[in-house]
């Protein structure tokens, strides 16, 4: 398959995840949800590793990084995101997620003191300033909403989001750790993602909450797609593009994808942005292509991008 078919099916694929997850949201709890998609997706990527003559064992030093990958990755995030688009339009999630590309790095400096390139910090207060533009007039809404008395969900999904994002974003600094330890892609995220539906269920039982078998051929047909399409195809033909064309050219996906997202949501959940809304999500998504323009943010670029896709 050439490589502008894998980009594009990347790109199509990761731009409709945060839709269908909206076909999950109802009877069944979000974290429920969450552990039905990676406990199949892990499955299936154990059973390729299987069929490629993969040995599935890896060192407790390395289990000890993705089990931490993973509850950052594939469980706190995913039940942020499930939770935030009960409540928010599925295409502003994705915005959100585009700021992982600052996120990341700033993680970085923090626990790896790596330097930031000075663009990456312009490019990011134009993104943040992109951002208010773009929740300015819900955010306000709902704000009044709160001082006459309402519940102020709106708000909650906004921030569950933003922690959503920042969880993907740490999980992208643990990746760093376990590329030192296992160059094997495939089998370290089938790891991780059991490891994460492992904590997930841990949280469900914990918390009371009940597993049930899925309730409309939507909700299978969601789970299917986000699981085999979002969580294996989509990851198998990223990564084939990444040993082609590098990451720095392929972590454009990251930008495409809550464009594709945005558009989704205007015709399927009649989300109608209006014209400050339209400017807030161009600033962000520039900011974010001129951010990964940036010659000086190489290394970091490597570990933004193998996570940013993992979390659509």
């Amino acid at each position: 398959m050439s490589s502008p078919v894998l980009f594009t099916l990347a790109s199509l694929i990761w731009g409709s995840t945060f839709f269908a997850i909206t076909l999950q949201l109802g009877d069944v709890p979000p974290a429920v949800s969450v552990v039905y998609r990676f406990a199949l997706a892990s499955a299936v990527l154990f059973a390729i590793c299987v069929g490629r003559g993969f040995k599935l064992q890896l060192p407790w030093r390395t289990q000890k990084w993705l089990m931490l990958q993973g509850m950052a990755t594939f469980g706190l995030s995913y039940i942020c995101t499930y939770q935030a688009e009960e409540v928010v339009v599925s295409g502003l999630v994705a915005v959100l997620f585009a700021l992982m590309v600052f996120w990341t790095p700033l993680l970085g400096r923090i626990f790896h003191g790596t330097p930031i390139a000075p663009r990456t910090w312009g490019a990011g207060a134009v993104a943040t300033g992109g951002v208010a533009l773009l929740f300015y007039h819900s955010i306000g809404a709902a704000w009044r909403d709160v001082q006459s008395g309402g519940s102020g969900h709106f708000l909650l999904g906004v921030i569950l989001a933003l922690v959503a994002t920042i969880a993907s974003s740490a999980g992208s600094i643990v990746v760093g750790k376990v590329r030192q330890q296992s160059g094997n892609v495939m089998l370290t995220t089938a790891w991780s993602m059991f490891w994460g539906t492992l904590l997930v269920a841990v949280y469900v039982v914990a918390t009371g909450q009940r597993f049930m078998a899925p309730p409309t051929v939507s909700y299978t047909l969601g789970l299917l797609y986000l699981s085999i399409f979002g969580s294996v195809i989509a990851f198998l033909a990223y990564f084939t593009l990444i040993n082609r064309i590098g990451p720095q050219k392929a972590v454009y996906i990251g930008v495409i994808t809550p464009v594709l997202s945005v558009l989704l949501s205007i015709k399927l959940e009649h989300y109608r942005p209006g014209p400050v809304e339209f400017f807030g999500m161009i600033l962000c998504l520039a900011s974010v292509a001129w951010a990964l323009r940036a010659p000086a943010a190489k290394p970091v670029h490597i570990v933004t991008l193998n996570n940013a896709t993992e979390i659509q």
